[in-house]
């Protein structure tokens, strides 16, 4: 538990005056800097009180959405809901500050849509606005665009936490807070130029790290928990410490390692380590020092964040920096897409770290003397080997290049990779490995998960229509629509489809051949007439595709135009015929398993017949007599 407040002051009169005196040091960065950040880029200066709106603004909504995510994991990781999932009395207190910051973090990323177009477009923001220009400067601003994101996400959340007390729904808004707090950073110094795609999956890992961090010391700190509780958050806190000062050091060898600590940028950043390091060093023991610490890092990254990194500024571009951020030496065969490795420093750690924390479990069951069987371990590593190869290998650096890699890498991502994730049962796993709250503790993750998978969220995404829906719907969704176009732009929009499509093909894996506690599901032969049901659409997808003449993603491709695609349509076309006819080696893997399971399924209601016959049990003869009986007695 925290030893001591700071003198005398409430913890929420500190951590406004730390905000306060924080923004007065930003202002007076901005005023002192004056043009220089902008003239350092070439780009004319929209007059000291656009930039110093820009910095404010930037700063006041990273630390309310900070603020925001950091509360609702303090409330999924300690609260104590009753029997209908509403909060407890302690977790109210921290629900009423994300309440109340999320209009703040709505409001002020309203405000900086025209700040941001403005200081892009080098103009005043009020001549902007007067001058009828908003339109063409947002379009020319990836910053800008980046801030109507937020503001929809800050809306859905605003709406979200003054409509519900219910934990399972605390627990889904973690997903758009979490988009909001990455929409920003994947827009910036991270996704431009050289190895944008390394920086831009370490600069999510990032910023999110650094937002629970921050969120969890300032919960902690306006609404202390319990001894037992606080030893939780204190654990959550050093992993995002860890995992913020990690990544924030790959970022600074990827973005400022050109010009060091001689750039205000490199500058900022030492400054935000240094910041890191107090908060997880005092953190311990004053919560109130080590959420102000925590504030003083966003105001340093915030800083970074309004201005261009050197690397950017020394480096010469050339096509492949700007849509790819590397290079690819030669058209794609078996070897290179096996050996062209660029590690995806989200998704293909993801798929390490997933393997590991099953193997543990594994092995603590086996030491335990409990069985599992070997088949669902060999299931998990496989569809975990085949996530850090489609994430991290030459199937996404070629994938990311042409449509006919990338439709391969959407069939596994889609179709292959969920299919053994789902066999591998990693949520019996879980439920059988971690300990049992005891009595009069508070509930730990076992209880947390089982909440999660009897949410009323869950029972509705797992549905079998539901799941059948995203399934198919996406596919069209994405690739017959301008969203495709976006997506394929951008490493961001490359790590959304693979999260997204890997998501809805567990969903729907997991009503056919799940064996996780869950939905509750369709018989046997429900099941294989869902699955029967889905490869018309699969196939006409890839007969469409292949036929079409317009270009999907034209645009991005062209601009790319890689040396050994003679023909957009030609690549398309395979991409087309890959879809087809690779969806046919995952369904035989599924019906495999779903016979097999049916099978066994069998078999045991066999035995548990036998067993009830051996001890002279039968039902139906049973019913019979008590039928004579009651017939006899009516004709007394």
């Amino acid at each position: 538990m925290e030893a001591t407040h700071t003198g005398t002051r409430s913890p929420g009169r500190w951590m406004l005056g730390g905000y306060l005196v924080l923004l007065a040091a930003l202002v007076g960065y901005a005023v002192a800097s004056g043009d220089r950040r902008f003239t350092a880029t070439g780009d004319s200066y929209p007059g000291l009180a656009t930039s110093v709106a820009e910095l404010i603004g930037y700063f006041t909504a990273t630390l309310a959405a900070a603020i925001c995510l950091g509360a609702l994991v303090f409330i999924v990781i300690t609260a104590e809901p009753d029997e209908r999932g509403v909060l407890d009395p302690a977790s109210f207190r921290v629900h009423l500050l994300a309440e109340r910051l999320a209009p703040v973090w709505l409001v002020t990323a309203l405000a900086m849509i025209p700040v941001q177009a403005a200081n892009a477009a080098g103009i005043p923001v009020t001549r902007l606005i007067t001058g009828g220009g908003l339109g063409s400067a947002l379009g020319a601003s990836e910053m800008g665009r980046g801030w109507i994101a937020v503001a929809v996400v800050a809306t859905v959340v605003t709406v979200g936490l003054r409509a519900t007390l219910r934990w399972s729904w605390h627990a889904v808004l973690l997903i758009p807070t979490f988009i909001g707090v990455i929409a920003l950073p994947v827009s910036g110094n991270a996704g431009q130029g050289p190895d944008h795609d390394y920086a831009t999956s370490a600069v999510i890992v990032f910023a999110a790290a650094l937002a629970v961090l921050t969120g969890l010391a300032v919960s902690a700190a306006l609404a202390p928990p319990t001894a037992e509780l606080r030893r939780r958050i204190l654990l959550a806190q050093r992993v995002a410490g860890a995992v913020a000062l990690v990544y924030g050091a790959v970022l600074w060898f990827l973005l400022a390692t050109a010009a060091g600590l001689a750039s205000d940028y490199g500058r900022f950043g030492a400054l935000a380590a240094v910041a890191l390091l107090a908060s997880l060093v005092i953190g311990a023991r004053s919560a109130v020092t080590g959420a102000v610490a925590g504030v003083l890092a966003v105001a340093a990254v915030s800083a970074m964040a309004v201005q261009t990194a050197p690397r950017l500024l020394a480096h010469q571009f050339t096509a492949w920096d700007v849509f790819l951020g590397y290079q690819l030496p030669d058209p794609p065969n078996a070897l290179r897409l096996l050996t062209v490795w660029r590690f995806d420093v989200l998704l293909g750690v993801a798929a390490v770290v997933l393997a590991l924390g099953y193997v543990i479990g594994y092995v603590r069951l086996r030491r335990r003397g409990d069985a599992w069987p070997p088949g669902r371990l060999v299931a998990w590593m496989v569809g975990c080997a085949a996530l850090l190869l489609a994430t991290s290998s030459g199937v996404r650096a070629y994938g990311s290049a042409m449509f006919s890699v990338h439709m391969a890498e959407h069939m596994a991502l889609n179709m292959f990779i969920p299919v053994f994730l789902v066999l591998g049962a990693p949520i019996t796993l879980a439920l059988r490995t971690l300990p049992v709250a005891g009595a009069g503790r508070p509930p730990g993750p076992r209880e947390r998960l089982l909440w999660l998978v009897h949410s009323p969220v869950s029972r509705f995404l797992s549905h079998p229509a539901t799941a059948f829906v995203l399934f198919v719907g996406s596919l069209y969704t994405v690739y017959f629509t301008p969203v495709f176009d976006t997506l394929v732009r951008y490493h961001w929009g490359h790590e959304f489809m693979t999260l997204h499509f890997l998501i809805t093909g567990y969903l729907f894996f997991w009503g056919i051949i799940g064996i996780d506690p869950g939905p509750k599901r369709l018989p046997f032969i429900g099941r294989l007439g869902l699955l029967f049901a889905v490869m018309p659409f699969h196939a006409f997808f890839g007969i469409a595709t292949m036929t079409m003449t317009s270009v999907l993603g034209g645009t991005f491709y062209r601009y790319l135009h890689v040396p050994w695609v003679a023909s957009l349509n030609d690549d398309q076309h395979l991409g087309g015929a890959i879809a087809w006819g690779s969806s046919e080696l995952p369904v035989i893997v599924v019906v495999i398993a779903l016979v097999y399971q049916w099978a066994r399924q069998d078999r045991r209601t066999a035995t548990r017949t036998d067993r009830h016959a051996d001890a002279h049990y039968d039902d139906d003869l049973d019913a019979y007599n008590a039928m004579l009986r009651e017939l006899a007695k009516n004709r007394r």
